[in-house]
C-alpha cells in the first residue's frame, strides 16, 4: 500500500520522467555516434552526387574518385567531426523529444504505457520531436556537408580562374561564415531540414515501430523481438525515411553547399526543370546503403543501450 502511494506521488512521477529523459538522451547519443562511424563515406558520396550531379555518372564511381583524389580521413571521411556533432546532437534531442512526445500522446489517447500506443501515434510521436532536432542539427550539417564537397567547390573556383583554394577544418569554417553571414548564416538550409526532417520521422518511427509490431510475436512484446528483428525494423525505418524525403535532402544539400538564397519551392523547380526529375534523386542508391545498415546499428543501439541504463538505475 506504501510503495503504491509512493509510485503515484507526483514527486516519484517527475523523478521517473527526468531519469527515462536521461536514459532515452544518453541512448540517443550513443547510437548517433555508431550511425555514423558505420554510415559517414557512403554519406560523403551522396552529398557529393547530389551537389555536383554533372562529375559523377554513378555511386561507384564517385566513392572511387573520392578515395583517390582525398584518400580516407580527408575523403570518405570528410565531415566526420561535424557529422558526430550533427548526429550526437540530432539523435539524443530526437529521442530525448520522441520520449517526451510519446507521453503526451499517452495522455491525449488515454494509453497507460508507450507499448499501447498504435503505429500511427508513435509516428505523430517522431514528427513532433524532429521539429527540434532539425533546429539543433542545422549548423553542424551545413559544416558537414561543405566540408564533404569541399573538393569539387575548389575544383570549380580553379577552373573559373581562383588563384588560389584553400582546404580548412570545421571550426575555421564555421569563423568563415559567421564572419561573412553572421549567426544567420549558420542556419541556411533550415526550411529544407525541416521539410525533410518532420515528414521523415513520421515514416522513420512509424516503419520501425510498424515493423517491430508486425514482427513480434502474440506472446512477446516489441522490446523483446531481440537483435536481428530490430535491426530489420531499424532497417525499414531508415530506407522509408530517405524514400520518401530524399528531394528535399537534394535541396537542401545544394542550398547549403552552394550558399543559395532560394527557398526550397524555388529550388526543387529549379533542379527539375534544368536537370529532369531524375536529379531530384540522385544519390538516393548510396543513401539507402547507407541508411539501411546505419540505422539498424543506430536503433540496436538506442534499444539495447536503454535496457542496459535502465538495469543500472
Amino acid at each position: 500500500m506504501i510503495l503504491e502511494e509512493f509510485e503515484n506521488c507526483p514527486s516519484s512521477k517527475n523523478q521517473n520522467h527526468v531519469k527515462e529523459g536521461i536514459i532515452d538522451f544518453t541512448a540517443g547519443c550513443l547510437g548517433g555516434i555508431a550511425l555514423v562511424y558505420v554510415g559517414q563515406p557512403l554519406d560523403t558520396v551522396k552529398v557529393k552526387m547530389q551537389t555536383f550531379p554533372l562529375l559523377y555518372t554513378n555511386m561507384v564511381e564517385c566513392f572511387r574518385k573520392t578515395y583517390v583524389q582525398d584518400g580516407i580521413i580527408r575523403g570518405l571521411y570528410a565531415g566526420t567531426v561535424p557529422a558526430l556533432a550533427t548526429n550526437i546532437v540530432e539523435n539524443s534531442v530526437l529521442f530525448l523529444c520522441y520520449g517526451f512526445c510519446q507521453k503526451l500522446i499517452m495522455r491525449a489517447t488515454g494509453a497507460t504505457n508507450a507499448e499501447d500506443l498504435s503505429v500511427f501515434s508513435n509516428a505523430s510521436a517522431g514528427f513532433l520531436a524532429s521539429f527540434f532536432s532539425s533546429v539543433a542539427i542545422t549548423p553542424t550539417e551545413l559544416i558537414k556537408c561543405k566540408l564533404q564537397a569541399m573538393h569539387e567547390v575548389n575544383s570549380q573556383l580553379l577552373a573559373n580562374g581562383a588563384a588560389h583554394v584553400k582546404y580548412i577544418g570545421p571550426l575555421a569554417l564555421t569563423q568563415e561564415i559567421c564572419r561573412a553571414e553572421g549567426l544567420k548564416g549558420m542556419f541556411r538550409g533550415l526550411v529544407p531540414t525541416l521539410a525533410r526532417e518532420m515528414p521523415g520521422y513520421f515514416f522513420f518511427f512509424g516503419g520501425y515501430e510498424g515493423t517491430r509490431e508486425f514482427l513480434r510475436k502474440s506472446n512477446e512484446r516489441k522490446e523483446d523481438i531481440g537483435l536481428w528483428r530490430t535491426m530489420l525494423a531499424g532497417g525499414v525505418g531508415g530506407g522509408v525515411f530517405w524514400t520518401t524525403t530524399f528531394p528535399f535532402d537534394v535541396a537542401k544539400s545544394r542550398i547549403q553547399v552552394n550558399n543559395l538564397n532560394e527557398n526550397l519551392v524555388t529550388t526543387i523547380s529549379k533542379i527539375a526543370r534544368n536537370e529532369g526529375i531524375g536529379a531530384l534523386y540522385k544519390g538516393l542508391t548510396p543513401t539507402l546503403l547507407r541508411a539501411i545498415p546505419a540505422t539498424a546499428t543506430l536503433f540496436v543501439t538506442v534499444e539495447y543501450c536503454k535496457k542496459f541504463l535502465n538495469y543500472l538505475f
